[in-house]
């Protein structure tokens, strides 16, 4: 049984309230509750980072503002969030998620505590590593972190880029971090000139070892999102709509299944791949890719659920209108998670103050 919803949110660029349809299956629903999950999904084409959470049968949906919101990275304690121009970061007050109203709906709350100006890099895959924050910097062709005293860290780069320079040599995209550390990576193409990796991108895709920069596999359409689970190497190979395995050891690639809509976002938890998917553009970038003349107008846009042990889609989240494209997916091991974003009065919503328990006996209101 399909679910149908309509949702209303304000589009920040347009200036105007946007109609949001959507539909959703009742397995979607049972599987989020079954395994006591937030799943958090990021749009950058409506700026606004998603919630989806559930409770009994009932599916709730909330959209939060991040101008071009891209990369996340999430753990039971921060969060972090890619930006056009910065990155947010977030900590979760789990004593105070309760009291929010109404009581006992919430145990956790993400309260925004800062943000980091690194102008526009184009981040694209975040991840906590060991005691930092670790950015797919694609705009300038490396994996950085953050630092006080620069716009970004340069960390490494694949050793067929020449230097750091802010032309998208070879859109490096995607991070899958092992034991804290970047391990492996997505690029769309072995490219070392400003914007070289488009010549080639329904096939020129590759996935490099992090910091060998060794080629593990290639002949990829515009992969993302590598994600390291059970010791196998998951990617969604993008330009064909699909997810796939690769034995990192000897290169071979499996397709594990086929999916309806241009494959970006990637959630593993409890054997459950949690997929995003895109319409895809009809701009030079997005032009004459497989997914394209295999699908053509049943391209959809949502998220998928597939079981990695039956290799089928077992739930499924579909946007009907108002959104087109999703980025990131990412699940927090919580039932039931809210976020007080850094633009309560667009998002609609109350701000909410954290202070330390002394505040309310040592503080003074003049």
């Amino acid at each position: 049984m399909v679910q149908s919803i309509n949702k209303t949110y304000i589009d920040v660029n347009e200036e105007k309230t946007r109609e949001v349809k959507y539909d959703y299956s009742n397995s979607f629903t049972n599987i989020l509750n079954t395994l006591k999950i937030s799943l958090f999904f990021s749009t950058y084409q409506a700026g606004k980072l998603g919630i989806v959470t559930a409770k009994n049968n009932a599916l709730k949906l909330d959209f939060h503002n991040f101008e071009r919101a891209m990369g996340m990275a999430i753990s039971p304690t921060q969060m972090a969030v890619g930006g056009k121009d910065w990155v947010y970061l977030l900590k979760n007050d789990a004593g105070l998620a309760p009291q929010i109203d109404p009581p006992g709906t919430y145990n956790a709350c993400f309260l925004t505590r800062g943000a980091q100006y690194t102008g526009d890099i184009s981040i694209h895959d975040l991840a906590w590593g060991n005691d930092e924050l670790w950015m797919v910097n694609t705009r300038f062709s490396c994996l950085c972190t953050l630092t006080n005293n620069y716009n970004f860290l340069p960390q490494w780069r694949p050793n067929f880029v020449s230097e750091i320079a802010a032309e998208d040599r070879c859109h490096l995209n995607g991070m899958a971090m092992v034991d804290g550390m970047p391990k492996y990576v997505t690029v769309l193409g072995k490219t070392n000139t400003k914007g070289g990796w488009r010549d080639n991108k329904v096939s020129g895709g590759c996935i490099l070892e992090v910091p060998s920069s060794r080629v593990i596999t290639e002949g990829l359409s515009m992969p993302h999102s590598p994600r390291m689970y059970q010791g196998k190497l998951w990617v969604l190979n993008s330009g064909r709509g699909e997810l796939i395995a690769v034995d990192v050891a000897t290169g071979k690639q499996e397709k594990i299944v086929s999916l309806p809509g241009y494959t970006r976002g990637l959630a593993i938890f409890n054997n459950c791949a949690f997929i995003g998917l895109s319409q895809v553009r009809e701009t030079a970038v997005f032009s004459n890719l497989p997914i394209q003349n295999s699908l053509k107008d049943e391209i959809k846009c949502g998220i998928a659920i597939v079981d990695l042990m039956t290799r089928q889609i077992v739930g499924c989240f579909q946007f009907t209108e108002g959104v087109e494209e999703i980025f990131d997916v990412q699940i927090a091991p919580i039932s039931s998670a809210m976020i007080n974003g850094p633009h309560v009065t667009k998002d609609n919503a109350d701000q909410i103050w954290s202070l330390p328990k002394s505040a309310a006996t040592s503080i003074q209101f003049i």
